[in-house]
């Protein structure tokens, strides 16, 4: 028997129009490429919106194009997360740190008809040259006043909302029209295009509200450090409207004194990002002596935050939540909130808690496969690659069917490529990326677990675990580490820290101290980089039989 309920088609649009009604005291603070800070309602949005879409019309976009985004966190930027999609377009932002060669492959293989960008990123636009599409129009997200000289053919995009009408009535389509366009980084071939629809969109929106309901609140200020132009900035342009909240953008500048210092004039509750950017906040609280006033709530995403950033945050009376997912899952798949059961429970038990990757969201279903293809239980001890499915997460990539068919399994399940155990109560613990592993002596060890414990040692600022070949082994973890200060704990002292944690086998074989660390496009640390930048090097086992 069919029900006899009313469907209407989700759209991207109804969660602004939703948002201008329903909180009309809520909107967007911006850190301006122009020196100032700009304040904006979702109900003067939501107008703004409609005259950005109807300005995209009268450039001849058509339903189905790919708009591209190049742009830090701003209000213009969010401007065009909605009326792109709301015309039945598809907003394909695009990570500025790629490499030329990258960005250029990215341009092409969307069929990008539009880019938008902001006047400090221009000059990545014409570093690419003749390897931009011969017929990508760009816009510049700027006033007349602040148009900069350039080489590129510009329009103003200020001039363009100022000419546009005011007022639209929003198409109405599938809830399966395609509405967002996020490339993979930090893989190896060329970035691959996750195709997202306005249904699992919104439905993302819906299932992290649920999942976070202590860090998205109603009234509160949610800075999103995650970038726009990655993976939607884990959905918070469509959370933080939905949810009630005004979002405080940061533009460009990330630095630990930048982001404190807006953090408190703006009294911001919850901030999301990566542990790199933490790291530096953590700093600045430090040299200063306490948290920005009304920071309460921490997510961290993108990589697993080591324990001793999540206890000095806890210690503060900050809550931590760990968020995991991928650009394939739209991104967010899990929820950082701890059981009941432990809300009494020792501050160290509550820690260990949160040194995970926390509980599916709904929606969001796993299984773990071993080497042989079979399903291993979800007994917090039994490893396997982790596959996913669920409403929000990719069937196949964009343009790209041989891509596809080695991510999906005959069932239709997308691999992670991550190395996961399931405890019964449904925790969540990565325990490494499939390529990050180490195998020494047939035995896995990960390099996660490694540098969440050295990186909890006073002299070291930073650090990552790579394997490098071994004739008797197959492979052996070392670490390169950042000192913190001008000591550098020598290899004994190392394996003194972290033996409590480790059998002897599994401690590093040696520790190379480097000035900085390689990050990926997104802000993670590059392995890949440094396997590259190490590859020449010889294991200490070797070192005599070689001279």
């Amino acid at each position: 028997m069919r029900a006899m309920m009313q469907t209407q088609p989700l759209r991207i649009i109804d969660i602004l129009t939703y948002a201008a009604e329903a909180f009309p005291e809520q909107g967007i603070v911006s850190v301006r490429e122009e020196s100032d800070v700009h304040r904006i309602t979702y109900s003067e949005t939501l107008t703004r919106v409609a005259r950005l879409a109807n300005a995209l019309l009268d450039l001849g976009v058509q339903p189905g194009d790919r708009v591209a985004t190049l742009a830090w966190n701003g209000y213009r930027h969010f401007e065009l997360y909605y009326g792109v999609s709301g015309i039945g377009a598809v907003c394909h932002t695009i990570n500025p740190r790629l490499s030329a060669e990258q960005m250029s492959y990215i341009l092409h293989h969307a069929g990008d008809r539009v880019v938008c960008v902001d006047p400090s990123l221009l000059p990545v636009l014409e570093g690419l040259g003749n390897d931009l599409p011969s017929d990508l129009r760009v816009i510049v997200l700027a006033d007349p006043d602040h148009m900069p000289d350039n080489v590129l053919e510009t329009q103003c995009y200020e001039d363009l909302l100022s000419k546009a009408k005011p007022t639209i009535d929003w198409p109405v389509f599938s809830e399966e029209t395609a509405a967002g366009l996020c490339y993979t980084s930090g893989t190896t071939g060329n970035p691959k295009g996750a195709l997202y629809s306005h249904r699992s969109t919104v439905l993302h929106a819906l299932m992290v509200i649920a999942g976070h309901p202590g860090s998205l609140r109603h009234g509160k200020r949610a800075l999103p450090v995650v970038p726009l132009f990655h993976v939607n900035a884990w959905g918070m342009p469509y959370t933080a409207p939905l949810a009630g909240m005004s979002m405080v953008m940061p533009g460009a500048n990330l630095d630990g004194a930048s982001l404190f210092d807006l953090m408190e004039a703006e009294q911001v509750f919850t901030a999301w990002g990566v542990p790199t950017v933490w790291a530096g906040l953590l700093k600045e609280i430090e040299e200063r002596g306490r948290p920005p006033a009304g920071f309460a709530d921490l997510v961290v995403g993108g990589s697993a935050a080591p324990r001793s950033m999540i206890a000095a945050f806890e210690e503060m009376g900050i809550n931590v939540n760990q968020a995991w997912g991928m650009t394939e899952m739209s991104p967010i798949g899990t929820r950082g909130i701890l059981p009941a059961a432990l809300d009494d429970a020792p501050f160290d038990a509550r820690v260990d808690a949160k040194v995970g990757a926390g509980r599916r969201l709904f929606g969001v279903e796993y299984k773990l496969v071993d080497d042989d293809g079979n399903i291993v239980p979800h007994d917090g001890e039994t490893p396997g690659e982790l596959f996913v499915r669920g409403n929000t997460v990719i069937s196949g990539y964009f343009e790209n069917a041989p891509a596809t068919e080695a991510a999906m399994d005959a069932d239709g399940w997308f691999g992670t490529g991550d190395v996961a155990t399931v405890d019964a109560n449904g925790r969540l613990i990565v325990r490494d990326r499939a390529k990050d592993l180490v195998k020494s002596g047939g035995e896995w060890i990960s390099s996660i677990d490694l540098e969440n414990a050295a990186v909890s040692h006073p002299a070291i600022a930073a650090c990552a675990v790579i394997a490098i070949p071994h004739p008797k082994w197959d492979e052996r973890p070392v670490l390169v580490a950042v000192p913190s200060g001008e000591a550098k704990p020598d290899l004994e002292e190392l394996h003194t820290h972290l033996s409590p944690e480790f059998a002897r086998w599994q401690l590093p074989d040696d520790i190379l101290f480097v000035d900085e660390l390689p990050l990926t496009a997104t802000g993670k640390i590059s392995k890949l980089t440094l396997r590259q930048h190490f590859e020449d090097y010889v294991h200490p086992d070797l070192r005599e039989t070689r001279a």
